[in-house]
């Protein structure tokens, strides 16, 4: 997204330096400079990451949790990869899975009833839904398989959040949201959206890095970030234009 960002800047500003408005050409080729610089030593990615992160930075804490009698721990899909002829977990999705792991066991010594939502259908058509695969690591790292429900159909976040609620609905007041932290206040939206109020718990945590040339990380993380920003303008400006599913209130106990 960024390459096509300052791809489109250079071209317009080659397009306008042919047709003789070379001052507002010179304009775009600087503008395209900084934000390739701005961007590739860190700057503005570390920006963009801390606004959306930082709120949840302390919520990976799973000591501090607080249970209720029944509770629900949502695990999103993070993709999956092939791994010769095997399905495995992505990048982002072994943090997630962890720290759910870390959850039931915690909830389990404080509570009475935990039950795991893994959210996250076939959406890179590897043959197998992310639900499945996930519960297979979950269980691995000591779920009971009885305390597992699956959610194979979604394919984005927002179907994570459509999808999930129903079997939210009797948790009510006590469901526990598992996702990256760039990922989760669009999450916590969508969810919210749907009358499902939870409680984030990060995975992970990303940062740009600081350096004196460029580097291609930068870009990445950053790419990351703008897609989190997207959702959620798109959320707000299709709930404008009527175009999302009707919300629904929250309920509690």
């Amino acid at each position: 997204m960024t390459f096509i960002v300052l791809f489109l800047l250079v071209a317009t500003a080659s397009i306008l330096t042919l047709i003789q408005w070379r001052r507002l050409g010179r304009l775009l080729y600087a503008l395209a400079l900084l934000l390739f610089i701005a961007i590739g030593v860190g700057i503005l990615p570390k920006y963009l990451l801390s606004d959306l992160q930082t709120p949840y930075l302390a919520s990976a804490a799973v000591a501090d949790m607080r249970w209720g009698a029944r509770n629900a721990i949502v695990l999103l899909g993070a993709g999956t990869e092939p791994a010769g002829d095997k399905v495995e977990a992505g990048t982002f999705a072994h943090g997630r899975v962890a720290r759910t792991a870390a959850l039931y066991a915690a909830c389990r010594k404080a509570a009475t009833q935990c039950a795991v939502i893994v959210s996250g259908g076939d959406a890179q058509q590897r043959g197998v839904a992310e639900a499945v695969v996930y519960a297979a690591y979950l269980e691995q790292l000591g779920v009971d398989k009885a305390d597992l429900m699956l959610e194979t159909s979604s394919r984005n976040t927002w179907q994570n959040a459509q999808f999930s609620a129903p079997l939210l609905k009797p948790y009510a007041g006590d469901v526990v949201l598992v996702t990256s932290g760039i990922h989760m206040r669009r999450s916590l939206l969508y969810f919210s959206h749907f009358g499902i109020e939870a409680k984030p718990v990060r995975a992970d945590y990303l940062a740009g890095k600081g350096n004196w040339f460029p580097v291609a990380y930068n870009f990445w993380v950053t790419d990351l970030a703008l897609s989190e920003y997207i959702g959620v303008w798109r959320y707000h400006a299709y709930n404008l234009l009527g175009w999302n599913a009707p919300a629904v209130k929250a309920t509690l106990h």
